[in-house]
């Protein structure tokens, strides 16, 4: 798959999802603060900053497609950010124990700093109860940590999960089906 794309990420879930399908890109992490607006809601938030963060690329990159994403993890209308100590991500463990949560990503496509195409995609998950032990020992672990949520569905924490309702790219930080209808509708990936 011949293609001149940038990733606007720093993520290497998001690396490791489009090299698992093939796509040749390069990484340019954006930089940009990731800091909520008063009043913004969920899907604005992912939209906003999937958006400022392929623009902020797209400056220093002319011609080239750029991929800006952001994934945010919801619950009771509270967004949980990444943990930075053990403490928060057993706070965050404790509030998605036995219960669904939403996932919800935004992304964007840029070229020449302009947005060609977004979209925010939002999947739901549903973990089972999670014991003390498995807290303790899953918050020891370097998962938690720089993951929305404080958890990798991917990784370790796969045995939280009960089910998922959606995409299961999406929790891991791109909504691969999304991404590639729109990277091809707007020519900037072919499969030949």
């Amino acid at each position: 798959m011949p293609a001149s794309i940038i990733l606007a990420s720093a993520s290497p879930r998001r690396r490791e999802l489009l090299k698992g399908i093939g796509i040749k890109f390069d990484v340019v992490p954006s930089g940009v603060d990731e800091d909520s607006l008063d009043g913004e809601i969920p899907r604005d938030h992912v939209l906003r900053l999937s958006k400022k963060k392929g623009v902020a690329v797209s400056q220093d990159n002319p011609n080239a497609w750029v991929l800006g994403a952001d994934t945010i993890v919801i619950i009771d209308g509270e967004v949980l950010g990444k943990p930075e100590t053990q403490k928060e991500a057993k706070k965050m463990l404790v509030k998605l124990s036995g219960r669904k949560h939403k996932v919800i990503t935004g992304f964007a496509v840029v070229k020449d700093i302009n947005v060609i195409i977004s979209d925010a995609v939002e999947s739901t998950v549903l973990f089972k109860e999670i014991l003390e032990d498995e807290m303790n020992w899953y918050v020891e672990t370097e998962e938690p940590y720089d993951k929305a949520g404080g958890y990798a569905v991917q990784g370790m924490a796969a045995l939280f999960v009960r089910g998922i309702h959606g995409s299961y790219t999406n929790v891991i930080g791109l909504p691969l089906a999304e991404v590639v209808m729109a990277l091809r509708k707007v020519g900037a990936l072919r499969l030949t």
